[in-house]
């Protein structure tokens, strides 16, 4: 069943992507590209908010394979478009008015921050996620209580922001999220056994659920990457950044794996880290940098590498960082 859910996600985001391209077109939705980034002046112009494809597609193959009534799923799929809305208003007020600021900073928080807000209070209730966390290399569990709140906030803050700033070239933030979704898959499966051996029928299948939706998800972008992919034919934009910061932070969250975040996700981690790294180090030293350019996949522009050298090196960091916890965990 996960497999027919995998290929009916990746035929549908396939026709989606195929409908929507000559409306972004159309519509002239060019994305506005940064002064600075010389590299990607021959992109002026392309469609972005491609995102709406596997916003769209998740969410109508979620409805037929997924299990709505599991409500850990139903406010996933749920949480993934919101964050995809607020996104979508981003892009559509560059595209009003052809710049590349949207949405103020602020207002971009503030809406985040609602929707992770009321998100943390259902974990925190939630029986098959609650107040528990999966030590990573272990098989234990650790009881945190009500601070699984403000955990859970700033992991919403962080994954959407981190995966946006990914978003910086080519397949990227794609081509990451998908090998992210697959060591997940991984490492669920082992879980699911245990689960099994434990008698937790309902944390079973719950867990089983967003296993299911992490096929969906990950045939959708593959779909997507056909067009995302260098010379890309679309961007997702924050439509789509925004909303896969997201799914990656609830596939973690609600399988009760938040820690295992920094490990499996390690190259979303190190996105804004390198971009703390450069700011902090440029204020101290009144203009000296770090990086040629943070995000740290823009230094590595800047040292020529290409663009798909770039997402296969991503791509690898993430499925080795995963290898490693299946090899060397309990």
């Amino acid at each position: 069943m996960q497999a027919v859910s995998f290929l009916t996600s990746f035929a549908v985001c396939l026709l989606l992507c195929g409908m929507l391209l000559p409306l972004l077109r159309r519509f002239k939705a060019g994305q506005e590209i940064l002064q600075y980034v010389t590299e990607h002046n021959g992109k002026q112009g392309t469609p972005t908010m491609g995102g709406i494809a596997f916003i769209l597609c998740v969410a109508l193959v979620s409805a037929i394979f997924c299990n709505w009534n599991l409500r850990a799923t139903a406010v996933a799929v749920a949480v993934f478009f919101a964050y995809g809305v607020v996104g979508f208003l981003d892009d559509y007020i560059k595209i009003r008015y052809k710049h590349n600021m949207g949405l103020h900073a602020y207002q971009k928080i503030i809406v985040q921050l609602a929707i992770a807000v009321l998100v943390a209070v259902f974990v925190y209730g939630e029986i098959s996620v609650g107040d528990k966390l999966r030590i990573p290399f272990t098989d234990k569990q650790v009881s945190v209580g009500f601070w699984i709140i403000p955990l859970v906030i700033f992991i919403y803050l962080a994954c959407t922001n981190s995966v946006n700033l990914t978003d910086g070239i080519d397949g990227l933030a794609t081509s990451t999220t998908i090998c992210f979704l697959v060591g997940m898959i991984l490492l669920l499966q082992r879980e699911l056994v245990s689960l099994m051996a434990l008698g937790d029928t309902y944390a079973y299948n719950q867990t089983q659920d967003i296993v299911t939706l992490c096929y969906i998800c990950v045939g959708a972008l593959a779909a997507f990457l056909l067009f995302n992919c260098n010379d890309a034919k679309m961007f997702m934009g924050d439509t789509g950044s925004l909303a896969l910061g997201a799914m990656v932070a609830c596939v973690a969250i609600f399988t009760r794996m938040s820690l295992f975040i920094p490990i499996v996700g390690l190259m979303f981690v190190w996105s804004s880290v390198s971009v703390i790294i450069q700011v902090v180090y440029f204020k101290l030293t009144k203009g000296k940098r770090v990086f040629l350019m943070a995000p740290f996949h823009h230094h590595l522009q800047k040292r020529r590498w290409s663009e798909t050298r770039i997402c296969v090196l991503y791509s690898a960091l993430t499925m080795l960082s995963t290898f490693i916890l299946l090899c060397f965990g309990e």
